[in-house]
Order: structure tokens, then sequence, then C-alpha cells
């Protein structure tokens, strides 16, 4: 095992375990001279059924039943290179727009330390928070000969190519990672010949793998659920440390297997740049709101979702920082120049 890929790539996790750990939350801010009026629009930036459209719509229906919104939150779904249509289009056409919350993740992160949108910068919008984090998972069709994460691997070791693993981010971006530091841990060296497809959301990689165009799904938990609940996925391995609980119990873990990989990918939320201090202390606040709130919590639960609450500076502290050690990570393992 590469001791100090290892360390790269727990980085992520350990910032986040420290968080955890000694329970830190942004304070929340009481909202001053501004409420929500009308349409609240939620911008999943990929097709529906994958991990940003489940964030929108979610995270939405707990408004709604909070009276955080005075009308439903109206989803709307704009894929496209991995976030960066929906970045781009957020920067350059919706600045200042105070009911506009725009779904982010790992893979937002991700896409912004590989400097893949395209001259666009973590700064160029307004970082609100997360409500939650989502473990990774490795899976095949249930039909696959591929009983468990070890036999993957060693069909990897064998021939890199003759693998084809689909997700719902670009090539190097977040879902192709997990892979990668897979393989690597695996002792797999060739690494550029694993072949990854990206989709334009992790709904449709997952129907290639159920409809057997491509060998495996590579995402989060919240993704494979329902196809795995239906008994048409398999879930190969979760990249957590330790065993999900309940339902997810059954889901077999890296680290089991004797392979020390963790990817954790947040869920949550960025703005418009240029919105009054006011939205967005009311944005923040409602965020807030909503994860300590018992419907949030059900969800949480029912969908795998790990604690991670941190709203306003805080989060945008955290986000700077992890576009950092994704940097120095993908520089790593060759997917930038460092």
């Amino acid at each position: 095992m590469n001791s100090h890929f290892t360390r790269q790539t727990l980085a992520t996790a350990s910032f986040i375990a420290v968080c955890l750990a000694t329970g830190a939350s942004a304070q929340a801010l009481e909202p001053q001279g501004f409420e929500p009026q009308g349409k609240v629009e939620c911008l999943a930036p990929a097709d529906p059924g994958g991990g940003w459209d489940f964030t929108c719509r979610s995270v939405g229906n707990v408004l709604e039943t909070l009276d955080l919104v005075p009308r439903s939150v109206q989803t709307v779904n704009m894929p496209g290179a991995s976030g960066g249509v929906a970045f781009a289009h957020v920067v350059s056409k919706r600045a200042g727009e105070e009911q506009l919350l725009i779904a982010a993740s790992t893979a937002t992160t991700t896409r912004l330390a590989q400097d893949q949108f395209n001259g666009m910068s973590a700064d160029m919008v307004t970082w609100l928070g997360a409500v939650g984090a989502d473990f990774g998972v490795i899976a095949v069709a249930s039909d696959s000969d591929f009983q468990n994460l070890n036999e993957l691997m060693d069909a990897l070791r064998e021939e890199p190519s003759s693998i084809s693993f689909g997700g719902g981010s670009s090539k190097g971006g977040w879902d192709h990672l997990k892979v990668l530091m897979a393989a690597r841990e695996a002792g797999i060296e060739d690494l550029p010949a694993i072949k990854y497809l990206p989709y334009t959301g992790g709904g449709e990689a997952l129907t290639q793998v159920v409809g057997g165009h491509i060998t495996a799904f590579t995402g989060d938990v919240s993704e494979v659920l329902g196809f795995a609940a239906s008994g048409d996925l398999r879930v190969l391995a979760v990249l957590a440390d330790q065993r999900l609980e309940g339902d997810l119990a059954d889901f077999p873990t890296a680290r089991e297997q004797g392979l020390d990989v963790v990817g954790v990918n947040w869920r949550g939320f960025y703005m418009p740049a240029d919105v009054p201090e006011e939205a967005e202390a009311y944005w923040v606040d409602a965020l807030d709101t909503l994860y300590a709130s018992d419907e949030w919590q059900q969800v949480m639960t029912s969908n795998g979702l790990i604690p991670f609450d941190m709203q306003g500076e805080e989060f945008e502290a955290f986000v700077n920082q992890q576009i950092e050690d994704i940097h120095q990570l993908s520089a790593e393992i060759g997917l930038i120049q460092p």
C-alpha cells in the first residue's frame, strides 16, 4: 500500500471526521429583512436520478414541509460537463438572484480542483452549506460474474482495459477518482488503461450497468438504493470506514475486503455571487434549521447519508481546503500536471 497516496486520498475524509467528532457547525444566522417570495428554484447540474437531483428534490421537499419556503421548490435539471454547464450558467447569467439554490458535492470541488470549469473558480459563487455526506460505492448488475470487489480488481490487474466503469462525473471527476483510488490500493499500476465512461448523471450510468452495456457503476450510496432494493444491482463495496446501519448493513466495505479506501461525498449548495447579505443569511439559517429537523434526519437515515452539518464561512473554508487537497491527489495519480 502506498502510504503517501493513502494519506492524500483520505485527507478529505479525515477533515470530515474531525468535524463530526468536534460537532463543528456554522452558527446559524438570523434573517434580517429577507424572506423568499413566490418560486424558489433548485438547479441540479445533472439528469434526473443522480445525486444532485436527489439533493435538490429531497431538500426541497423538507424545506416545503418546514414552511421555510412560501411555495414548492422547483427542481430544474441542467446536465453537462459534470456540473460545468450549470456553474457557468450561474456565474454568467444568474448573479444576484436571491431564490436560486444549486446542488453541489465533492464532484463540484473535484472539477474546480482540476481547473475543468473553463477558467472559473470557487470564489465566483456563494457557498451556503452541506446537509449530509454520501459514501462512494462500486456496484455491478445482479447477474454479473463478479461477486466481490477483489474479483473485480483481479480482473483489472490481469487486463485493465477489460472492465468498463460508468459514473455521473466527467473523466477525472470524483466518480472516476473512486475507481482509481481502489485500483491503486489493489496494486494496479496501469491506471490510465482503466476504462471509465462519463454520463450526464448517476441515473443514466446505472441504467447502462443494469442493461449490461458496461461492467460496473461508480457513484454514491444514495444513487444505488432503488436498483439494489429491486434486485437489479449488486453492491460490491461501500467506500466507508465501517458498514452502514439498518437496511444498508448488507453492503460490504472495501476495507473489510482488504482495500483501505474511503470516499466521502458531501452534499450541499451554493448560490450565485452578489446576493444580498440578508438573503445569504436566510438560506444559511434555513439549511441549519433543515438539518436539525426530524424530517431531514429521516431522509438521511433512509438514504444512507452520514452526519455532516456545516454552513456559512466555515463551509466556504472547507470547500477551499478540499479543492487544494483534491488538486494534490489528482496530480499524484497523474490526472493533472503537478
